[in-house]
C-alpha cells in the first residue's frame, strides 16, 4: 500500500500526492537509536582516539630518530609490555579501582560540603565577606601543600588522603555555585517570591535550577582539584597500609627506574580523568545546556 505526504508548494498549490513506497514511513527507532548513537561516538569518541593516535605516531616517531637514549624515553612497545604484565597478573584494575574509588569518595565528600557552604556565602552577606577572599585563595594553593600537614595530622592512612582531596575540592565547588547564584537574573528571584518561593523552597526551586551552568563548571573543576590532590598525596604518601594506587604506581616506577611503568601509570591517570569527565560530567552538562537553548550541539 503506498502512502502520501505534503512536500512543498507549487504556485501556491500545496503538493500533496507525491506517493511513497510501502514501508518507508518514519524510521524505526531502533534505527534512529542506533544513528543517535554512532553520531554521539562520531562527535566525542573519535575525536580523542584521533588526537591519541597521532600522539602515539609522533612518539614512536622520536624513538626511531634516537632523539634520545631508550631509558628516557621507552618506546610504546615496553609501555604496552608493562601494561599486559600488570593484565596478566591480575593487578591492572586493582590499582585503578583503588585511585578511582578514593577520588569519587572524596569527590562526593566534597560536594556535600561545597554545596551548603556555597548557598550559604552566596546568601549571607557577612559570611561572604569573610569566607570569600579566603575560599579564592585556597583554590589556587597547590593541593600537594596539604599533604605534609595532612600526614602529620591523620598519619599515613585514608583519612588523610581524604582531608588533601576536600582542601582542594571544596574550594572549587563552593565558588562554582557562588558564580552561578551570581549570575541568576534578579527578575527570577522577585518572581520566585512573588509566588510563594522563599526560604528552603525558593533555593530548591528557583536558586539552585537557575545556578546550575554555574554549579556544574564548578562540579567539573571540583573533580579535576580532587583527582591532582589524590595523585599528590598517592605519590608522597606511600604505605603498605594504604595499597597501591596510580600515584603509588608512578612513584614505585621512579623508584625503581622502570621508565615503561611511569609512562604507563601517567597514561592511566590521563585515561581514568577523560573517562570521568566524558561518561558523567559531559552528558550532565549538554543535557543542562540543551535544556535551556544555551547550545546547539555540544
Amino acid at each position: 500500500m503506498a502512502t502520501t505526504e505534503t512536500t512543498g508548494t507549487t504556485a501556491g498549490a500545496p503538493v500533496t500526492d507525491v506517493p511513497r513506497p510501502a514501508g518507508a514511513g518514519s524510521p524505526a527507532p531502533g534505527r534512529s537509536g542506533r544513528g543517535a548513537l554512532r553520531a554521539v561516538l562520531r562527535r566525542t569518541v573519535l575525536p580523542p582516539l584521533l588526537a591519541v593516535v597521532l600522539v602515539g605516531a609522533v612518539w614512536q616517531t622520536l624513538v626511531w630518530a634516537k632523539v634520545t637514549s631508550d631509558y628516557k624515553l621507552p618506546p610504546p612497545s615496553a609501555v604496552w609490555h608493562s601494561l599486559s604484565d600488570m593484565w596478566l597478573r591480575g593487578t591492572l584494575f586493582e590499582v585503578i579501582w583503588t585511585s578511582v574509588s578514593r577520588g569519587l569518595l572524596g569527590f562526593l565528600l566534597a560536594l556535600a560540603i561545597a554545596t551548603p557552604l556555597g548557598l550559604l556565602v552566596a546568601r549571607v552577606r557577612p559570611l561572604r565577606a569573610a569566607l570569600g577572599p579566603v575560599l579564592a585563595g585556597l583554590q589556587s594553593l597547590p593541593s600537594v601543600a596539604w599533604v605534609p600537614p595532612a600526614v602529620i595530622w591523620l598519619g599515613l592512612n585514608n583519612s588523610m588522603m581524604y582531608t588533601v582531596i576536600l582542601l582542594g575540592a571544596v574550594p572549587s565547588i563552593t565558588n562554582g555555585l557562588v558564580s552561578g547564584i551570581d549570575q541568576v537574573p534578579p527578575l527570577l528571584l522577585r518572581a520566585g517570591r512573588t509566588m510563594g518561593a522563599t526560604g528552603v523552597s525558593g533555593t530548591w526551586y528557583v536558586v539552585l535550577p537557575a545556578a546550575l551552568p554555574g554549579y556544574l563548571a564548578g562540579l567539573k573543576q571540583g573533580w579535576a582539584f580532587s583527582w591532582r590532590s589524590l595523585m599528590a598525596a598517592e605519590i608522597i604518601a606511600s604505605s603498605p597500609d594504604l595499597g597501591v594506587g596510580l600515584g603509588q604506581l608512578l612513584e614505585h616506577g621512579r623508584n625503581n627506574a622502570d621508565m615503561p611503568g611511569v609512562f604507563l601509570a601517567i597514561m592511566l591517570i590521563l585515561v581514568v580523568g577523560i573517562a570521568i569527565d566524558l561518561l558523567l560530567f559531559s552528558p550532565l552538562e549538554r543535557r543542562v545546556l540543551r535544556g535551556r537553548g544555551l547550545t546547539g550541539r555540544t
